[in-house]
């Protein structure tokens, strides 16, 4: 494409005025808002004697936790499609053959890597059972990088911890309303 050709159009860009100039509207904007944190009331909590609470655990993205359906199995049907959204690649699943006759396959082996993981919500955005959540559990720690990679045993211990506190989820999707069968109401 050359400069003088007739499919282009140039925009030119207009003048700066004098309040541009000056930035004096951005510089008076951020010294508001640093005299907003200034005057503003301090929110530290003192960690080890006293835990943060969540004020809506549904919107924090914490540990990693699979979950069981109703019989207690695992819920992950090994779809791999967690994995494949995920853009640390920090999940590693290995398939077998159900043994149980409502699927075809289930994880024989589930791992995350904690310490990889950047706590994206994509993998429980693109489970389509709803198998995998974040929690609101955040003080994670470890002594070595293989207590930080979670494995499926570790995973359901977590949903076994959290399944009474925390409401699962259905990874952000609405409700399904009722449907309307036709009959009289």
């Amino acid at each position: 494409m050359k400069p003088n050709d007739p499919d282009i159009r140039w925009v030119k860009e207009p003048p700066m005025g004098p309040t541009g100039k000056t930035y004096l509207s951005l510089f008076l904007g951020g010294f508001t808002t640093t005299l907003k944190h200034l005057v503003s009331k301090k929110k530290t909590i003192p960690f080890p004697d006293r835990h943060y609470e969540c004020p809506d655990p549904l919107i924090y993205r914490g540990v990693h936790r699979l979950n069981r359906d109703d019989q207690g199995r695992v819920k992950c049907v090994a779809c791999f499609l967690c994995s494949t959204a995920c853009p640390a690649y920090c999940i590693d699943i290995v398939a077998a053959e159900s043994p149980w006759p409502d699927r075809e396959k289930y994880p024989e082996s589930f791992t995350i890597d904690e310490l990889r993981c950047i706590y994206c919500g994509m993998c429980e955005e693109a489970c389509p059972v709803d198998a995998i959540e974040l929690t609101s559990l955040f003080d994670l720690s470890g002594k070595s990088r293989e207590e930080m990679i979670f494995d499926k045993e570790k995973l359901l211990a977590v949903y076994d911890m959290t399944k009474d506190a925390e409401p699962r989820r259905t990874a952000g999707r609405p409700p399904t309303p009722p449907r309307d069968t036709g009959g009289p109401s």
